[in-house]
C-alpha cells in the first residue's frame, strides 16, 4: 500500500470513531507495524491534520476535521455495487431504487478509467424466492420503525401456531435469505424477533416514544447476551 493511501485510511479510521484508537488496532487493521503508524501519526500531525493522543495510549481525531471528496478505489467500487446488488434483490422496492440511483451517482462521478468496473464487477446477489406481498410489508414495516408507531401483527410461528401481537418495531435484520422484525412484544413483556414472511396481516397503530429498557440499543444488548449463553434456547414470537 502506498504510504499516501495508508495516510488516508488511517484518517478514515480515526474519523469513524469517537473513542481512542490504540496504534496497535491500526497497525492490525492496516496490516503494517506499529512503528509505521507511530511514523504515520506524527507525519499527518506535522501536516496539520488535529490528532490528539500520544504512543501506547491512543489517537484521537478532532470532529470538526474534515476531509474533501476522494475518489473510490476499485475495492470500494465492488463493494458498492454488490451492496447495492443485495438491496435490489433483498429489500423492499423503494430501497431497490434508492440503491440504483445512488450507485448511478456514484458512477457518474467517477473517471472514465473505472465507470466500467461498476457493470463488470462480477458479484452477484440473486433472489429466486422474491414475494411481492413480503417486500411490500417489509417497505410498511420500515416506516412504521421510522415514524415510531407501535403494530399489531397477526403472525404464525414454525408451527403454524398463530397469535396476536402488539409491538414496538425496532430494526429490521436481514440474514441471507429471510429478514426478522426485531420489536418489544407487549403480550410477552420481552424481545422478540418475527419473520417477516410469516407474519400474515399488520396494522399500523399510536406512536410510542422511547422507554427505558425497551430501545434499539436495549435490543442489541439482548442479542449479545443470547449468543454469549452456551447454549441459548430458541427464541420464538
Amino acid at each position: 500500500m502506498r504510504r499516501a493511501d495508508r495516510l488516508f485510511k488511517i484518517i478514515q479510521r480515526l474519523r469513524r470513531r469517537s473513542t481512542v484508537t490504540t496504534a496497535r488496532e491500526l497497525a492490525e487493521a492496516l496490516e503494517v507495524s506499529e512503528r509505521t503508524i507511530y511514523r504515520d501519526i506524527a507525519h499527518l500531525v506535522d501536516s496539520g491534520t488535529p490528532i490528539r493522543g500520544e504512543a501506547g495510549v491512543g489517537y484521537l481525531l478532532e470532529r470538526t476535521f474534515d476531509l474533501p471528496p476522494l475518489m473510490f478505489d476499485e475495492q470500494e467500487i465492488e463493494a458498492l455495487v454488490l451492496g447495492a446488488r443485495i438491496v435490489r434483490s433483498w429489500s423492499d422496492p423503494a430501497l431497490a431504487v434508492a440503491a440504483e440511483d445512488a450507485l448511478a451517482k456514484v458512477q457518474s462521478a467517477l473517471p472514465e478509467a473505472l465507470k466500467e468496473r461498476i457493470d463488470s464487477t462480477p458479484l452477484f446477489a440473486f433472489n429466486f424466492r422474491r414475494r411481492a406481498g413480503e417486500m411490500e410489508a417489509l417497505a410498511d414495516i420500515r416506516r412504521s420503525i421510522h415514524r415510531r408507531r407501535r403494530l399489531r401483527l397477526d403472525y404464525e410461528d414454525g408451527e403454524g401456531a398463530a397469535s396476536q401481537r402488539t409491538v414496538r418495531p425496532l430494526g429490521l435484520f436481514y440474514w441471507g435469505v429471510t429478514w426478522t422484525l426485531g420489536a418489544w412484544c407487549e403480550l410477552r413483556t420481552d424481545f422478540r424477533s418475527f419473520r417477516i414472511d410469516r407474519i400474515r396481516d399488520f396494522e399500523t397503530l399510536e406512536p410510542f416514544a422511547d422507554e427505558a429498557g425497551k430501545t434499539l440499543a436495549d435490543l442489541f444488548r439482548h442479542y449479545e447476551a443470547e449468543v454469549s449463553r452456551p447454549d441459548p434456547p430458541p427464541q420464538r414470537g
